[in-house]
């Protein structure tokens, strides 16, 4: 994504979507010496998301707000913080931001928060400070960052390999729909593919582009996510979650995205993901529950955002 410049004058905010990622299946193929391990994944990104904006500050400063706000780590390990500090040394920036982050997605669940959260962050502080205008140093850091922090960058449907550094453009995707459900459970990444044990299969990158919602479902059937059923040991609870989905009127396909605890359920139509969005929900009232569609295009910067 090509940097905007932040307009207007001192405290004029920037501000960013920083949407969720699903991983419509993810097979681990290999383990580097190092113990990354590889992947091919289809990761699509989608219209539900968390807010996080920025205004112009001599130093560097980090405000969580919203309903999830008290699960994240304020401290200098703050992904959002990382990616700043990054940024700022690699762009030899001497000066600071005031960014806010609006948590609404639950944490160490699967949908990529921290790291689309910290994608989000460079691409404000690009703007708000003038810098990499060419997007080349964020690149640089995104994989310092995490495996899913290159991705969420790009912020479009892409074929993951390598240990999430090597990106192709998906095949063009129809539109669908999906329903998000998290049973409320953290997983740490890191303890899931411990869980795997080692364990590898084949990679089947998709290569042909489905022409319709249902047509997806099938290719996605034919793939699979390798780290659901290590998941599954550690997190019994997820069971429940893609019963509840493929229990969903109208649901083409249920699965786990990423290492969990969130499931997807893929839906033809909006008013179908919508009305199981709302069953579920309602039956299970302590879980994190949203409808989305599947977006085709990053989220837009804003730059004329008033001040607080």
């Amino acid at each position: 994504m090509s940097v905007a410049r932040a307009s207007g004058s001192g405290r004029n905010r920037v501000g960013h979507t920083a949407p969720a990622k699903v991983n419509l299946y993810l097979h681990v193929t290999g383990r580097r010496a190092d113990g990354y391990h590889l992947l091919d994944s289809l990761v699509v990104f989608t219209d539900v998301g968390e807010r996080i904006d920025a205004a112009p500050a001599s130093q560097l400063s980090l405000t969580l707000k919203g309903p999830r706000a008290g699960d994240l780590d304020r401290g200098v390990e703050n992904l959002v913080l990382r990616a700043a500090r990054m940024l700022a040394a690699a762009s030899q920036v001497r000066r600071g931001a005031d960014i806010t982050l609006h948590k609404t997605m639950p944490v160490a669940s699967g949908i990529g928060g921290g790291s689309t959260d910290a994608a989000a962050a460079l691409h404000i502080l690009r703007a708000l400070w003038d810098v990499d205008h060419d997007g080349a140093i964020a690149g640089r850091l995104a994989p310092q960052l995490g495996a899913d922090v290159p991705v969420c960058l790009a912020g479009v449907p892409s074929l993951v390999g390598g240990i999430g550094e090597i990106l192709k453009p998906a095949p063009p995707l129809p539109p669908a729909f999906v329903v998000l459900a998290n049973p409320g459970v953290p997983l740490s990444t890191r303890d899931v593919f411990a869980a795997l044990g080692g364990k590898c299969g084949d990679g089947n990158p998709l290569s042909s582009p489905p022409p319709d919602a249902r047509s997806l479902a099938l290719a996605l059937g034919e793939r699979r996510n390798d780290l659901e059923a290590p998941a599954l040991r550690l997190a019994p609870e997820i069971a429940h979650v893609l019963a509840a989905l493929n229990g969903a009127a109208n649901c083409l396909l249920a699965r786990m995205s990423g290492s969990g605890a969130t499931c997807f359920g893929l839906f033809a139509e909006e008013g179908q993901a919508r009305a199981a969005a709302g069953a579920i929900g309602a039956a299970r009232p302590a879980w994190w529950v949203r409808w989305a569609a599947l977006q085709h295009a990053p989220p837009a910067l804003e730059t004329t955002l008033p001040p607080y």
